[in-house]
């Protein structure tokens, strides 16, 4: 199902997929705002240099949040980087744009997952020639300590999002996500998973643009109940230095992997923007293993294993 693009003749409606994710970013402060109670989001709006700029928004020390951000950015330029030509020789020479939101939300409470979520839209144009397009994005969640219910509802609220698409939508996006967030030098997975997709172009553009809403609609709907239920959840420092442990492999695949970040850095991006999705407190235990049968353990055991959740 990767991208064949421009087989289609509706044309990209760039002002329209800028409207929704400005509006996206807005919608989303504003649920987890409400949800954490004390924390507010910082706007830090800024320009880049080669072309475009962005909105960045950051909460630190809420209620709930110990540490989230949701950025909405839109960057231009007359040439690609190095990473968006590598596997695409045929964008080479050709203007770009590249939108979206990306949000990561680090909570507190070890018993509350790390989550992470973005939708985005990139064009590539030249004079006399049709437009290379295609969506990307999806959403994952990180737990410390797995939990059936949430994990079933994240993933039912992800399916119920893809279903008017296509039966073979959610199956093919959830598969791409555990074969996208695997820490090949740990050779584990990051999180249990959810929706991961790129380069997605074959609906066309309206309905393509429309699964992507779609996605970017349903995150708060498959995050907020999890944060309402395990917030509150009493822990204490065993869990606290868990927590910290298992954030190293989240800055790891960040750092080494994410092709957001890799696009980002490369492209000149505003650089507290794109390491915003990194905790602010983390510990490396130097060959730690935690202890047979512990429920520390049933993390890798039970959770981080590409699972049918639903």
């Amino acid at each position: 199902m990767a991208g064949s693009a421009n087989s289609h003749t509706d044309t990209p409606d760039k002002n329209a997929v800028k409207t929704y994710l400005l509006d996206l970013q807005d919608r989303i402060c504003a649920a987890l705002e409400a949800e954490d109670g004390r924390g507010r989001f910082h706007e830090d709006n800024w320009e880049r240099a080669e072309g475009g700029g962005g909105r960045s928004r950051v909460l630190s020390d809420g209620g709930v949040i110990e540490k989230g951000g949701v950025n909405f950015s839109h960057v231009y330029g007359g040439e690609l980087p190095a990473s968006a030509t590598e596997h695409r020789p045929e964008l080479a020479g050709r203007s770009f744009e590249a939108m979206g939101v990306s949000l990561v939300i680090h909570p507190h409470n070890p018993y509350l997952p790390t989550s992470h979520a973005n939708v985005r839209f990139f064009i590539a144009e030249k004079p006399g020639a049709e437009p290379v397009w295609w969506f990307g994005g999806g959403y994952d969640l990180t737990p410390y300590y797995g939990n059936e219910e949430d994990c079933q509802h994240w993933h039912s609220t992800a399916k119920d999002a893809c279903s008017p698409f296509g039966e073979n939508i959610y199956p093919f996006f959830k598969k791409w996500c555990d074969d996208y967030f695997y820490i090949k030098h740990r050779g584990e997975h990051r999180g249990v998973g959810g929706l991961f997709f790129d380069d997605f172009n074959e609906l066309g553009f309206e309905r393509s643009f429309a699964l992507m809403r779609a996605v970017g609609d349903s995150y708060v709907p498959a995050y907020l109940p999890i944060m309402a239920r395990r917030k509150d959840t009493p822990f204490g420092e065993r869990e606290r230095n868990f927590q910290l442990y298992r954030r190293g492999r989240y800055v790891e695949f960040n750092l080494v992997y994410d092709r957001g970040t890799l696009f980002g850095l490369q492209t000149g991006g505003r650089t507290e923007s794109i390491l915003m999705s990194l905790p602010p407190l983390v510990r490396w235990d130097y060959d730690w293993h935690p202890e047979p049968g512990s429920p520390e353990a049933a993390l890798t055991e039970n959770y981080l294993q590409p699972r049918a959740w639903i």
